[in-house]
């Protein structure tokens, strides 16, 4: 879609300036026109600098053109803080460089992640204090605009203190460095000395505005505030600390690009008490009557909250008693183990003896009790969005902070409030410094639910200032609390407007935040969730009854009388239009897709691919914009859309871990079925969708095929014709099928059995490269006295055509596979395979490209992966356990699908059922191979790279062998572990001593793959 004039010119005009990326098109507008916020505020484009000259530029440009400029980091920030019309500068991407480390200091670049540093920082025993919730994601840069802190504030204070240095680019692009305490410069002018120009203009504000600023800092009591500008407490005999202006300040006095940052040692022992009460109102009483103890941290959490988290894990079902309305977690820290337990058991005492508040408690002061306490308030905001419904845990009166000892009373009138409203919310706070956290829950469709927004914050803020609180206590005021701001602060306001036009005059930096609100309403900009395409789609199948394969969107544009409809978009999976909307308005924004860490899986191409479009955020927003006719469903046809689509792997890593459980992989096989449908697939990726097609006319020359994958000038013309990568390693074609095998043993054919029976569907992988494989889940299978039936009409599960779009053919497939397996099912069969790629698009893709059929439905019921079904067959007490002793010490990686089938560790268990067999998890996230993307010349280093933790373990660990159940993980830990990989099915056959030739697979490893 053409970009319009003002957007094309910038994008033109910045690209032959910077080194970074600069995107201004619909696509990009569109991904960063959110954040974690409930606010929506479509950017003019993104600029994504490389260097500090390039940030220079923008600004310097920006200044020029009188264009806005929002920075932003992660964006996973609640009061719209990082959103704004101008351009939208993204730190995240390039600029995250740990630059230098010192014996107690660090220096960094903007968007470094916290978790990230942390991780760097341990390997000397220090990290950085300040723990926001989101650490796994929110940058430097961030932290240091709203001055963030988190439940240990007592402890490590807030960013503020952690400063130690800091560059800056000002809005008429100057690059300074500010220290603390810079001298006054009188007479001085801006150009020649910033900083000294800079302090004494701050100096004369904060004199001019000294009765308004000691009235201020007399008014607000409350022990943590970051509403407005920090003026009181600048101005020193040695200079003014103009570090302590800038932190909270939210990028609208200056663009902060490097931090200098004072670390802390790490605490030598933590410990914690979890408090149980039977009203809200005494465990405001507890944390009022324990902040005078000065715990290392104090959070409060409700019922709603303790329900999900005993839903979640069985472990808080037994800690926590189901009759708690509300809980303390209270941290402690000491210099030894005895010091610890004996301040946890005071802490104890004064709540339940002396003061007879709490009604029980659970003492942690085991490291691993303590992090599962500490887990419990770090999944708070997450797990709310687990809830179902279209009310939602909204953002926006979430940052409220009071005295402590005026908790009882606030959260009493909080209580009343809501009531009065008919509104529910949930409540949660650091409340050992009076912070809280409150998320009404209501649906932001709803006119009459958006009306009470306003008068709900009214009714909360007016009784916040009364008590000596403030509006922001740790999240900054951005969008959501910069209207109140001249009701809090009064005539302080005319000192941050003096601030803002001293730092900012032309007012391009962050404006509408802090001062000078675009509007004095909470429900402006409000994210959009009116879906017309989906109401009109709606209105079609209740009038026509029209079939959902066959439905379409569009948009309609003029009135009912001169429609003209854009392209139409047909629908290929089996949507109801509100479980569409439910998938595209669950993302909330969080960000916590954005995680880097090695153990997680979510997500995988994002871990080496930190881009914004990599994110499933990312991919939840194009479906958000689409639906809502933000983006003109033509969208998705545009090739690049098609790029952002495909850089979901279908892994369900997303779906499996999002707070809010957004099915994105569902989305984006929608959108690429809507490219593919109308463009077609180029050579390459058709030919990968056709994997088992090509496999068998393969196999019908097996070894003139084999030997041609071997040579070289093959190779070359395979990865030119086809982009399969010449260093990947690739596997044998069997000489047989194992479909061929098995009718000529006669499997094909169904035996009369009064026991166990078992239909073996084997896929690609197992039926054309690895028979061995399906041999050995064969003699499993029999051993333990099951009857085995492998149909030879059974066709392939279609997961790589389902994964590409390619709906059509896989739906075919499906029809096929399902008609055949069900008939199986009703006669007495279990479905089993040793692929989990197979069994995820039985159990889970058939239902959605065969809306409605009973039998696909029925057949999810009734297929197991193969160590699945062994595991269940064992807790049935049948499995055969005359296991010979087998010395063997294994690393096992668990796959993404076999993950996303939600089946826990079945091959683990198995395997530690072997005498002998020592079984090491190696939790390290996404082998890289994702299926057959890592085959791609385009994606085989970033496959490696995905997979290095994995395989860099697998290779320095003392392991003789890697486990895994899928084939292509398989090939993976071989190519780049050197060591042989097996299926844990193999290891039960070579167990059991009926298959003693997959011996030779320990002695030589990678046998059944070369690089060609």
């Amino acid at each position: 879609m053409p970009l319009d004039a003002d957007r094309l010119r910038i994008e033109q005009d910045l690209r032959g300036q910077l080194e970074g990326e600069v995107r201004c098109d619909d696509l990009f507008v569109q991904l960063y026109a959110s954040d974690g916020s409930i606010y929506e505020v479509r950017p003019l484009g993104v600029v994504r600098p490389r260097t500090l000259e390039d940030i220079v530029a923008t600004v310097t440009y920006a200044a020029k053109n009188e264009i806005p400029l929002h920075a932003r980091g992660s964006g996973s920030g609640l009061a719209g803080e990082s959103l704004g019309r101008g351009l939208i500068i993204d730190f995240s991407r390039f600029y995250k460089r740990i630059v230098a480390e010192t014996e107690d200091t660090v220096r960094v670049q903007a968007g470094v992640v916290l978790d990230v540093l942390n991780r760097q920082l341990a390997r000397n025993g220090r990290h950085l204090g300040p723990d926001p919730g989101n650490s796994e994601v929110t940058t430097m840069g961030g932290m240091a605009g709203i001055d963030a802190h988190g439940s240990r504030w007592r402890t490590f204070g807030s960013m503020r203190q952690r400063i130690v240095e800091a560059e800056v680019v000002l809005a008429d692009g100057q690059v300074v460095r500010f220290a603390r305490r810079t001298k006054p410069a009188p007479g001085v002018d801006r150009e020649s000395n910033p900083a000294g120009f800079l302090a004494h203009r701050v100096q004369r504000i904060t004199s001019e505005h000294a009765q308004a600023i000691a009235e201020g800092k007399k008014k607000t009591k409350s022990l943590v505030d970051r509403s407005g500008y920090r003026l009181s407490e600048l101005v020193h005999e040695d200079g003014v600390d103009l570090l302590d202006l800038l932190a909270g300040s939210e990028g609208t006095l200056a663009l902060i690009t490097e931090l200098t940052l004072a670390t802390n040692p790490f605490p030598k022992h933590v410990g914690s008490v979890l408090f149980f009460f039977n009203s809200i109102d005494k465990t405001a009483e507890a944390a009022a009557a324990i902040s005078e103890l000065a715990p290392m941290a104090c959070d409060l959490m409700d019922r709603r909250h303790l329900s999900l988290a005993r839903q979640e894990d069985p472990r808080y079902e037994l800690m926590i008693p189901a009759a708690a309305e509300a809980v303390l977690l209270v941290e402690q820290a000491a210099d030894s183990p005895g010091e610890l337990k004996q301040s946890l058991a005071g802490i104890n005492d004064f709540l339940i003896s002396q003061k007879s508040l709490a009604v029980g408690s659970y003492i942690a002061s085991d490291p691993h009790d303590h992090q599962l306490l500490r887990q419990l308030a770090h999944q708070y905001v997450p797990t709310l969005y687990r809830l179902k419904g279209t009310t939602r845990p909204v953002p926006f009166v979430e940052d409220i902070a009071v005295p402590p000892m005026a908790l009882p009373g606030f959260l009493r009138h909080t209580q009343q409030t809501l009531k009065e409203h008919q509104i529910t919310a949930s409540i949660f706070g650091h409340v050992g410094h009076g912070q809280l956290h409150i998320r009404p829950f209501l649906d932001l469709s709803n006119l009459s639910h958006v009306q009470k927004m306003q008068t709900l914050a009214e009714g909360l803020y007016e009784r916040v200032w009364e008590v000596g609180g403030t509006i922001s206590g740790g999240h900054g005021d951005g969008l959501s609390r910069t209207p109140f701001l001249g009701q809090q602060h009064g005539l302080l306001m005319n000192a941050f407007r003096d601030v803002k036009q001293l730092f900012d005059p032309e007012g391009i930096l962050n404006p509408g935040k802090k001062v000078f609100p675009s509007t004095n309403s909470i429900s402006a900009n409000l994210r959009h969730v009116a879906y017309p395409l989906l109401d009109r789609l709606q209105g079609r199948l209740d009038s026509a009854g029209e079939a959902p394969e066959t439905a379409g969107l569009a948009v309609v544009v003029g009135d009912d009388s001169t429609q003209a409809t854009l392209p139409r978009i047909e629908l290929q999976l089996d949507w109801q239009p509100q479980e569409m909307t439910r998938a595209a308005r669950m993302c909330n924004g969080c960000a916590a897709c954005r995680t880097q860490a090695e153990d997680t899986r979510m997500c995988p191409i994002f871990h080496v691919s930190t881009r914004e479009e990599a994110s499933p955020r990312a991919k939840a927003n194009f479906a958000r914009g689409i639906l809502t006719g933000s983006l003109s469903p033509d969208t998705v046809l545009e090739d690049s859309t098609k790029r952002v689509a495909d850089l979901c792997v279908h892994c369900h890593m997303c779906r499996l871990e999002c707070p809010a459980e957004v099915d994105v992989p569902k989305l984006m096989v929608e959108a690429k079925a809507a490219h593919v449908a109308t463009n077609g697939l180029p050579l390459g990726e058709w030919a990968m969708t056709r994997i088992e097609g090509l496999s068998r006319t393969a196999s019908k020359l097996p070894r003139l095929v084999n030997w041609a994958m071997g040579n070289r000038v093959m190779r070359w013309a395979l990865e030119k014709s086809f982009g399969i990568a010449q260093g990947r390693k690739l596997p044998y074609l069997e000489r047989r099928s194992f479909l061929q095998q098995a009718k000529s043993r006669q499997l094909h054919r169904p035996r009369r059995s009064t026991g166990e029976k078992v239909l073996l569907f084997v896929d690609t992988y197992a039926n054309y490269y690895d028979a061995e494989l399906a041999n050995a889940l064969v003699a499993v299978l029999e051993h333990n006295g099951i009857s085995v039936y492998v149909p030879n009409d059974q066709r392939e599960a279609g997961m790589p055509m389902i994964s590409q779009g390619v709906l059509a053919p896989a739906r075919e497939l499906a029809e096929h596979n399902v008609a055949m397996l069900a008939e199986a099912v009703r006669q007495g069969y279990t479905i089993v395979s040793p692929e989990p790629s197979a069994v995820l698009a039985i159990q889970h893709e058939y239902s959605s490209l065969l809306g409605g059929d009973s039998d696909a439905d029925m057949l999810a019921e009734h297929t197991f992966e193969a160590c699945n079904y062994l595991w269940r067959f064992h807790q049935r007490g049948k499995l055969q356990l005359d296991f010979q002793t087998t010395d063997l010490t294994v690393g096992y990686h668990m796959p993404c699908h076999a993950k996303a089938l939600n089946m826990g560790t079945p091959a683990v268990n198995l395997l530690e059922l072997v005498p002998g067999v020592r079984v090491r998890r190696i939790e390290k996230g996404c082998s890289g191979m994702a299926g057959l993307y890592g085959f791609k010349r385009k994606n085989y280093r970033r496959s490696l790279r995905m997979g290095l933790p994995l395989l860099n373990e697998l290779r320095d660990g003392q392991f003789q062998a890697g486990v895994t159940e899928c084939s292509t993980c398989r090939i993976q830990m071989e190519q780049g572990a050197a060591k042989p990989t097996l299926h844990p099915v193999k290891v039960l056959a070579l167990a059991y001593n009926i298959m003693p030739e997959l011996r030779d697979l320990l002695s030589r490893p990678s046998e059944r793959l070369r690089v060609r």
